[in-house]
């Protein structure tokens, strides 16, 4: 199965509580922090909710 590696690149300071909790609930905390998620629907809608905020690469 696929995997997506996110990086936090721009900061939730000033974001909706919404997208902050997205950020928080896909385990990033710091700008540059790196998290590796298995690809599946739940995990791409969360990044299309914080896809300004966030880089995804493919592994």
């Amino acid at each position: 199965m696929a995997e997506l590696k996110i990086t936090l690149k721009r900061s939730v300071i000033g974001r909706k509580q919404n997208q902050r909790d997205t950020v928080k609930a896909l385990g990033l905390t710091k700008l540059q922090s790196t998290v590796i998620k298995p690809d599946n629907v739940a995990i791409r809608g969360m990044i299309n909710t914080v896809s300004h905020l966030v880089s995804v690469e493919e592994i």
